[in-house]
């Protein structure tokens, strides 16, 4: 599975954005993203990477870090094989590189470490001024 993470950029303390990666396979088989965990996580210069959001396969259960909580809004959508993060409220400790994961998952269990997903983006870099 190959994701392509986009959408991040500069902006100001209290402005919004909106990431979105793109799930595709390498292979000609069509690829569907149902059975799939996904996740949202970023890492800032000098610190471990850390889990922002997380989604489930099938029924889209949520779940966020306590410090993106009411700030920040995760989805998917099925058809289009994406996975989005609303960011609002944008804080400068929000700026970090923001990657996107997924991982192919028997239960609607969400995944929030990073060492249990197999397949990452290249990264996104949301930089946040005060």
């Amino acid at each position: 599975v190959q994701l392509q993470a986009s959408g991040g950029g500069l902006v100001q303390a209290g402005d919004s954005l909106r990431l979105s990666c793109a799930a595709a396979t390498s292979s000609r088989r069509t690829f569907n993203s149902n059975n799939y965990s996904m996740g949202w996580f970023r890492q800032a210069p000098g610190k471990e990477r850390e889990f922002v959001a997380g989604i489930s396969r099938s029924v889209s259960i949520t779940q966020y870090a306590d410090s993106v909580k009411g700030r920040f809004t995760i989805s998917r959508d099925y058809a289009k094989n994406t996975v989005s993060l609303q960011m609002n409220s944008l804080k400068p400790e929000d700026t970090a590189v923001y990657y996107c994961a997924a991982s192919w998952s028997a239960t609607v269990k969400i995944i929030t470490t990073p060492d249990q997903y197999t397949n990452w983006g290249q990264g996104t870099l949301v930089t946040v001024s005060s």
